[in-house]
């Protein structure tokens, strides 16, 4: 017998799920089916990623937040500053040349994505053979589901703390996320006109959980980080969030607080020091 063409097949007798058979062995590539198919991005210097996993499943999402231990809360508004929980799950790819978040609501669906912008191949290549790529500018758009820009978050060139300095999605400014310390329990400050309106509170040295805070100190919303499993924990590179608001949150802290749930990753997660 010889080995079938390489292509998609089902995962399992009747499963929507197709896996990429290479003519040899079963791969990590997979998509639903009625996906426009071909074949699947490569690992060399034209394709830089291995992207891994089909598409979203809601049951999932809801899972994740479950694991946050975030409960069904009121229904919003199906946005992104209007919806109460928002499930952040990191693109998960075996090699990754640029950050991409999708993000979702309680109840599993899509309401926006992040993408980092502005990667040269330079930049990727520093990415893919170092660790300097941590001390980098870094630029993401956040986007809603007609894929208009509606946040600009650029992290600048650091050293020790990070900077995120955020901006409307007509490129108005609208205020920075500001590192204030390097060890023990990390700290940033929302910084709108030079005046600080609230922050965020590591609960622990290695940053998985946060406090979101008003200016009084309250906490009106929370992050809280989940995991998918030790193999995906340590093989790839996707980490996965859930922020929930408190309650209803007026501008310019309702930005800075979606802006940092969707930054932390890039605020720390890249620093490889320990802390992040």
């Amino acid at each position: 017998m010889t080995n079938p063409q390489p292509g998609w097949y089902p995962e399992n007798p009747g499963s929507p799920l197709l896996r990429w058979w290479d003519g040899t062995q079963w791969t990590n590539h997979t998509q639903q089916a009625g996906q426009a198919q071909g074949q699947p991005p490569r690992s060399d210097g034209s394709g830089w990623e291995i992207p891994l996993g089909g598409a979203p499943d809601p049951n999932k999402i809801r899972d994740q937040q479950r694991r946050a231990g975030v409960g069904q809360t009121g229904q919003g508004g199906g946005t992104l500053f209007s919806e109460p929980v928002l499930v952040v799950n990191q693109k998960v790819k075996l090699i990754e040349m640029s950050n991409e978040y999708s993000v979702f609501d309680q109840n599993g669906r899509q309401i926006g994505s992040v993408a980092e912008v502005g990667q040269s191949a330079l930049k990727k290549a520093v990415r893919f053979l170092s660790s300097y790529d941590q001390f980098l500018t870094h630029r993401l758009e956040v986007r809603d589901l007609n894929h208009q820009t509606v946040l600009r978050l650029t992290r600048p060139a650091k050293v020790f703390k990070s900077r995120m300095v955020v901006e409307r999605g007509d490129g108005s400014p609208l205020g920075e996320i500001v590192q204030q310390n390097v060890f023990g329990k990390i700290r940033f400050s929302f910084v709108v006109n030079g005046q600080d309106i609230g922050g965020i509170q590591a609960e622990n040295w290695r940053a998985w959980n946060f406090a979101i805070l008003d200016h009084t100190g309250a906490e009106v919303a929370r992050i809280t980080k989940t995991f998918e499993g030790i193999a995906k924990t340590l093989f790839t590179t996707a980490d996965n969030y859930v922020l929930q608001i408190h309650r209803q949150l007026a501008d310019p802290l309702l930005s800075m607080v979606v802006a940092s749930a969707l930054t932390v990753d890039t605020a720390l997660k890249q620093d490889s020091r320990g802390f992040g």
